[in-house]
């Protein structure tokens, strides 16, 4: 019975992870470029039920063979764990700003933000030109482009589908967005503000280029990729495998409480 507990609240433990996961998915549904987490739970190994009345192996009769003495009666879980959290990185949709500094990525790939922590990378192409005439995200951190900050006189710019960057009067050119990719993107750290940091699993950042570089889109942004209607139904899922989780220990609770008034009644 006391294995009934564990494995119940193996169980609660591993649905709470997976209902985090969930909410935060829910309150950044609006977030631009924002990646949803999926939580992955595994089972820890089974154990097999045998009789316990019966040992060893039987012989049959006039040498026709043998047989377990003690055949398997099933399966018993021992409960289940979070796997890991990792992000889905499935393109978002695209939203029309009309903000000729708004640049979406259709494809896989990360823009390049200069931070006082180090290179972060993110999916969020939401960008304005700073006071010193840099190109910044909203939190005013600088974007790199493959020459350095990117400078701008004013937002009356063209980006063409490779990242490249031109005055809209003479067709200039002034920089190129400075893109990159992983080896195992889907083990990226999430940093907050729509930022990733790369780590050993993930692999070093190399520069995309060729068939790599995602198609660049001006005056829009990419959407978050949470679909609010499958988010709920998990949710619901989620509570209703906790409840019944929790209604396994209630049982549990009872039937070792009836027990020990038992033992107690007969002692």
């Amino acid at each position: 019975m006391i294995r009934g507990w564990y494995t119940g609240a193996s169980g609660m433990n591993a649905q709470q992870n997976r209902l985090d996961a969930i909410s935060n998915n829910l309150a950044n549904v609006d977030t631009t470029g924002y990646k949803r987490d999926i939580a992955v739970s595994k089972s820890f190994p089974e154990l097999l039920i045998r009789r316990t009345n019966a040992d060893g192996v039987y012989h049959l009769q006039n040498g026709m063979g043998s047989a377990d003495a003690a055949p398997v009666i099933g399966k018993l879980g021992l409960g289940v764990e979070t796997n890991e959290n990792y992000v889905d990185f499935t393109q978002g949709s695209f939203r029309l700003t009309n903000s000729q500094t708004d640049v979406a990525l259709s494809g896989q790939g990360f823009y390049v933000i200069d931070t006082p922590n180090g290179e972060r990378y993110t999916r969020n192409g939401n960008f304005l030109i700073g006071k010193e005439g840099i190109l910044e995200t909203k939190d005013g951190y600088p974007v790199l482009g493959e020459k350095g900050y990117i400078y701008l006189e004013d937002d009356k710019i063209n980006v063409n589908e490779d990242g490249i960057i031109t005055k809209s009067e003479d067709g200039s050119e002034i920089d190129r967005f400075k893109l990159v990719r992983f080896d195992n993107e889907r083990y990226l750290k999430k940093m907050g503000n729509s930022f990733y940091s790369a780590n050993d699993i993930s692999g070093p950042a190399h520069i995309a280029e060729g068939s790599e570089r995602p198609r660049f889109i001006q005056n829009y942004t990419e959407t978050s990729n949470v679909n609010v209607v499958n988010e709920m139904v998990q949710m619901i899922e989620v509570n209703r495998a906790y409840e019944a989780n929790q209604k396994t220990i209630t049982s549990e609770d009872s039937m070792m409480s009836t027990l020990w008034t038992k033992v107690a009644v007969y002692k």
